[in-house]
């Protein structure tokens, strides 16, 4: 019998209750020994031996039958000792029995029959197990319940990144976000002779060491209830990537909180969450970043293979929350701005199609409505009074990397007592709405029993891109995407609305096992105004839109679950000032 060793730290605050079975089994050793004792003894402890053993019988630590047994064997080998005494003493030869004479010093060994020894030992050992399941303590290979309802993952990347910039960029790209984050850029050359943040397009960066890492913990509540908290590293609170950059000092690093959920599954074919979680799209990294968490509410649907297994068919309703205008805004005004709250709302339904053991094809179709997401232009807003801000300032984006068309929201009106040395500190929204269409295709196929192949093709459309809408609404007030040679007139804007996306991939579709590979190529083209540029892959091209270029990798897992990578991904602008991007990274990953 094994009882599991506790550390100090296991020893529960509540005292245990008597060890009944353990009791019982050293009892019954005690009756062993003593009919093990040596004869003379035995014939000294007679009566004391049957009272021993009744005494048991009575209080109930043996069965009346195995106890009885015992009785009427310790009778009988006493009776045969004293026998056996009396021999000795007349005879010193051989026993009555025809045995051999017992010595000085001799044992006996009575026998206990087989299934009496059984009883005991099976009794004892199943109610030892059941006092143990029942306070929890030690089952043999048991854990605790809760463990197996808890399932713990992470994962771990090491990258060297290098930024390759061409010498014929423009030196004159600004950098919008940050002005958004600021003050705003005054726009009035009599008070601002100083030129707006400005990007770096000139300038290689080599050799920039980066690390991601995340840890997740999933809980089963119950067969229909989920739970997952997931903690990521990060440079900023963006949403499109969770990679930290080292250095700065040997500064510590930060951590986020990266996702937060509660999910429900009222049936096997469907499943609702709410909180912060993982984007429940299907989409490729030219809409939405791989690292892209979403807020809200999400319904995922899946029915179970159909016409023999070779069909299943999906879907996916989202609502997300993308940003909500702030209670106190503007602050030192008695008209607070009304309920101006920005959403994504999504749909999306497609079909899995196995068309043998060697080709399977994914296919779907999605539709996303950004609502309220578009810059307007403010009310006249009398900054020089001593307004604290203007009435459509709420509608900058908290969040954009590069490439969509942008506008002025400020109508400052200007000092009356001195109009040309009014500030006209500026911010800009998106001049574009977005309702996209999305269809992705995907299709696996075995060329050979070692190599596998998977094409993927992604198409996407902003369906409210408008042009002229576009310079309506902006009142003229359009400040990116005109042409190489300055003027910003209507004639010379381009934009677009469309995006797309090929990709073919060689080997293995995962990496798990050691010695799998794995290689790929693509293309990409994003126009400036075809999605928006706030949420996709922030590798290529830098992120963003108005981008257009291919990329190169390969990859080979070295251990379980381990895996180096390499992938170059070379970029430019599709309209605009020249902006070319070259970007390698080489990258040590594992994940558990």
């Amino acid at each position: 019998m094994n009882i599991r060793n506790r550390t100090p730290n296991a020893i529960p605050t509540r005292p245990l209750r008597p060890l009944r079975p353990l009791r019982r089994a050293l009892l019954c050793c005690a009756v062993l020994l003593a009919m093990g004792a040596p004869a003379g003894a035995m014939a000294a402890e007679e009566t004391t031996m049957v009272k021993l053993i009744r005494g048991l019988i009575a209080s109930g630590a043996l069965r009346p039958e195995d106890g009885q047994a015992l009785l009427l064997q310790a009778q009988a080998e006493a009776a045969e000792a004293s026998s056996a005494r009396a021999a000795a003493s007349a005879a010193p030869a051989a026993a009555s029995t025809g045995g051999v004479a017992l010595e000085p010093g001799d044992v006996r060994v009575p026998y206990i029959p087989q299934h009496v020894r059984d009883g005991i030992r099976d009794e004892v050992r199943t109610e030892v197990l059941t006092q143990a399941q029942q306070e929890g303590w030690a089952a043999p290979h048991e854990v605790a319940d809760w463990t197996k309802r808890i399932k713990v993952s992470g994962d771990m990347r090491v990258r060297s990144e290098s930024r390759f910039y061409s010498d014929s960029n423009s030196d004159i790209e600004i950098d919008w976000a940050a002005i958004n984050d600021g003050s705003g850029y005054d726009t009035n050359p009599n008070t601002n002779l100083g030129l707006p943040p400005l990007r770096n397009t000139r300038q290689d960066r080599r050799n920039l060491w980066r690390i991601r890492a995340r840890l997740g913990v999933e809980a089963d509540i119950s067969e229909s209830t989920r739970a997952g908290v997931r903690l990521a590293s990060g440079s900023n609170s963006g949403p499109v990537s969770t990679t930290e950059q080292l250095g700065g000092g040997l500064e510590k690093k930060d951590l986020w909180l990266d996702q937060a959920w509660l999910s429900y599954a009222p049936t096997y074919w469907a499943t609702i969450r709410g909180g912060r979680f993982g984007n429940p799209f299907w989409s490729s990294d030219t809409l939405f970043s791989a690292d892209l968490n979403v807020d809200g509410l999400a319904a995922n649907f899946v029915t179970p293979w159909l016409n023999s297994g070779a069909l299943s068919v999906f879907g996916t309703l989202a609502v997300v929350p993308l940003e909500y205008t702030s209670d106190n805004s503007p602050s030192q005004s008695q008209v607070k701005t009304p309920n101006e709250n920005k959403w994504l709302s999504g749909a999306q339904v497609g079909a899995d199609w196995r068309f043998n053991e060697q080709n399977t094809l994914r296919a779907a179709v999605a539709y996303y409505d950004y609502k309220n997401v578009s810059g307007k232009v403010s009310s006249p807003c009398l900054l020089y009074a001593g307004a604290a801000g203007c009435d459509t300032d709420w509608s900058r984006p908290a969040f954009m990397q590069k490439g969509n068309t942008l506008m002025l929201i400020r109508d400052i009106a200007l000092n009356p007592l001195d109009p040309a040395n009014t500030p006209t500190p500026q911010y800009v929204g998106l001049a574009s709405p977005f309702r996209l269409a999305d269809v992705n295709l995907r299709w696996d196929t075995a060329l050979s029993y070692t190599l596998n192949m998977r094409l993927e093709a992604d198409y996407i459309r902003n369906l409210a891109y408008d042009r002229n809408a576009m310079f309506a609404r902006a009142n003229g007030g359009i400040v990116n995407n005109f042409g190489n040679g300055g003027a910003t007139t209507a004639d010379t804007f381009r934009s677009g609305d469309t995006a797309w996306m090929l990709q073919a991939t060689f080997g293995a579709v995962e990496l798990k096992q050691k010695g799998q590979w794995q290689a790929l190529l693509g293309y990409k083209r994003i126009d400036p105004d075809a999605l928006p540029d706030a949420y996709n892959d922030p590798n290529f091209h830098l992120g963003g839109t108005n981008a257009r270029g291919y990329y190169v990798g390969g990859a080979y897992a070295f251990d379980q679950r381990s895996w180096i990578s390499g992938k170059w991904m070379a970029a430019k602008e599709v309209f605009g000032p020249p902006l070319a991007i070259d970007v390698f990274q080489l990258e040590f990953n594992t994940g558990f």
